[in-house]
């Protein structure tokens, strides 16, 4: 069918109801909490007991993200109808397998599938098909898309989010932190429901679909070669000398931050890092002067970090102001760089924000603005709705992307 306008009304879901009951608060699973899974034999029970339930498997993780290094699960949330919920403990765990080869032969409910399945993937897990409940949110036009928010608008309920951002890698993990994590996965089949209902009202159920199948697409190899470009306020530093010194700094924080299992900024935080090359010091107390030294880890290593200070400074191999990764200038310089190129993509993006308006759907989700980007910057070189389409596809853009921007992009690069 066409999906040149919306085939339904679409409802405005961040409109304020009336009379609207107040929310019911989650306190507690509703089977208790559960044991931690954390011995082969209780694993091998809970694989039993999740091979007899029905339906898709609801499954989040925790990571401890900013405590230790790396992405890794701490721990696996899964649950299905009749089977109840199991948490494990994939850090105690020397073989997965049983989980494995049952998980990976069902589809799941995740709530923003991409910040999980990597950690996952790492595990060895992949499901089959993937319900995304934050990207159904997004594109049904909610402009809140967390876990919390869209159960209390969607299903009236009251998910308590305060132990987001602790430290999961504590062990034995608290009740209560067991607790927030067994409902995280209780309420997602109920959230599919909802959200299904209403991407179906809106006649966006077969974009979700779509967009649900691109996401288990193995991700691209990272083509970041130089990493520590990534430090926070590195763009300010203008010169190579200092670069160096930059990038000196990040190597050795990031090998000692994997060789102790600790978050980089918890050794040194990047403000430091930066305060580091602005002030100079050329000694151990000279250095511990300077804001951002002065916690106990960071003054235990203070002879790393000097150490590396020095490298920057001595270094021959100086970088380059610029990164030489491959890829386009950044937006800002295209006036300069390829004027043409900036118009197309100032009336593209004005093309895009009409849709978004059209479709209550966010821009970037109407087409990933690298792809915009590279459209722009090397339009094909006969410009058809036929051409850009081809254009899109080979880009990555999903076949409801092309239907509705094809045409009206080629118009637009016509200018």
């Amino acid at each position: 069918m066409s999906h040149s306008q919306p085939t339904a009304p679409l409802p405005a879901p961040d409109d304020p109801q009336p009379e609207t009951p107040p929310l019911i608060p989650l306190s507690a699973p509703r089977e208790g909490i559960p044991e931690v899974i954390s011995t082969p034999p209780a694993l091998r029970r809970a694989v039993r007991a999740l091979r007899e339930g029905t339906g898709d498997l609801a499954v989040d993780t925790e990571r401890a993200s900013g405590f230790r290094y790396g992405q890794r699960a701490f721990l696996l949330q899964i649950r299905r109808d009749g089977a109840g919920t199991w948490l494990i403990d994939p850090e105690t765990l020397e073989d997965l397998t049983p989980l494995v080869e049952f998980a990976n032969e069902q589809e799941w409910i995740l709530h923003a599938a991409t910040q999980d399945l990597p950690c996952l993937n790492d595990l060895g897990m992949a499901p089959t098909a993937v319900f995304d409940t934050e990207l159904a949110g997004r594109l049904a036009g909610f402009p809140r898309v967390a876990l919390g928010t869209m159960v209390a608008q969607l299903l009236g309920l009251q998910l308590a989010k305060e132990h987001s951002a602790v430290d999961w890698s504590t062990r034995p993990l608290p009740q209560s932190w067991l607790s927030y994590a067994a409902l995280d996965v209780e309420v997602l089949h109920e959230l599919r429901a909802a959200i299904t209902g209403v991407l179906e009202e809106q006649g966006k159920l077969e974009f979700a679909r779509q967009e649900f199948e691109y996401e288990l697409q193995p991700a691209e190899p990272s083509l970041v070669s130089e990493p520590w470009r990534k430090l926070s306020g590195i763009h300010k530093i203008k010169n190579k000398r200092n670069l160096a010194v930059a990038r000196e700094l990040w190597l050795s924080r990031e090998s000692l931050a994997k060789s102790r299992d600790v978050a980089p900024g918890r050794l040194l935080p990047d403000r430091a890092i930066m305060a580091a090359i602005e002030h100079r010091a050329s000694s151990v107390p000279a250095l511990l002067q300077i804001p951002g030294f002065h916690g106990r880890s960071v003054k235990r290593d203070a002879p790393r970090w000097l150490d590396a200070v020095q490298r920057g400074r001595s270094t021959r191999d100086l970088p380059e102001l610029r990164s030489d990764k491959s890829g386009l200038p950044n937006p800002r310089a295209w006036t300069e760089k390829n004027p043409k190129a900036a118009d197309r993509l100032g009336a593209a993006k004005l093309l895009l924000a009409e849709v978004s308006e059209q479709w209550n759907i966010p821009a970037e989700n109407l087409l990933s603005p690298k792809f915009l980007r590279e459209l722009c910057w090397t339009p094909p070189a006969v410009i058809s709705e036929g051409s850009v389409d081809q254009r899109l596809a080979d880009l990555g853009a999903r076949p409801w992307q092309r239907e509705l921007l094809a045409d009206r992009l080629a118009a637009s690069l016509k200018g």
